[in-house]
């Protein structure tokens, strides 16, 4: 299969926010494919929502990679330890992500599982077990993603996305997670899961 096209992520972020769900999110680490269906995601869109980090436009060396060309991975530190991987979306210009919130593991679980938690999932506790991948943090270093990933291109390798390979269930919409600082836009139903 090939990655996605440009223009999957060149669109209104919250259609690209609920057609990501299902699709598979491919790294390729230490010539291995580690391969994860989107389970979650959230959208943010800078021309009108406060929790977005581009919020009214604002640049700054941070978000200069929202306002990319649609297709960008924009990855970050939250709390100064958790990177987070967003995809951007619309026009080149238009700050506005896709945050990857969960994903559930199709390929190169073990090593996923030594990259989160350095143990084999035969060895994990039921904690482990529930609380693999879901989160944006966990995605990430289970992917062994920081933010020397950002600005690169996700139609290309090492890191891209596939397009679903078998239907998604219901899909669930509801407010952000985590960002009650942001005034009105905190209750935007812009959270999507299966």
């Amino acid at each position: 299969m090939k990655s996605l096209p440009r223009e999957f992520y060149d669109r209104d972020t919250l259609e690209v926010a609920k057609d990501l769900l299902g699709c598979l999110l491919v790294r390729e680490y230490e010539g291995e494919r580690l391969v994860g269906r989107i389970t979650e995601t959230e959208a943010y869109i800078g021309r009108c929502d406060k929790a977005c980090h581009a919020y009214g436009y604002k640049r700054t060396g941070r978000t200069e990679t929202l306002f990319a060309r649609p297709g960008t991975a924009y990855l970050y530190l939250i709390y100064g330890m958790y990177t987070c991987l967003n995809f951007v979306t619309e026009r080149e210009g238009e700050p506005a992500a896709v945050l990857i919130r969960a994903i559930e593991a199709v390929a190169g679980e073990e090593t996923m599982a030594r990259l989160r938690f350095g143990a084999v999932p035969e060895k994990w506790s039921s904690y482990q077990r529930k609380n693999f991948l879901n989160g944006p943090g966990k995605v990430c270093k289970a992917l062994s993603l920081d933010k020397r990933q950002n600005g690169h291109d996700l139609l290309t390798p090492p890191l891209y996305v596939l397009p679903r390979d078998r239907a998604v269930g219901n899909l669930h919409c509801g407010p952000r997670i985590g960002i009650d600082y942001a005034q009105e836009a905190k209750d935007f139903p812009w959270r999507f899961w299966v």
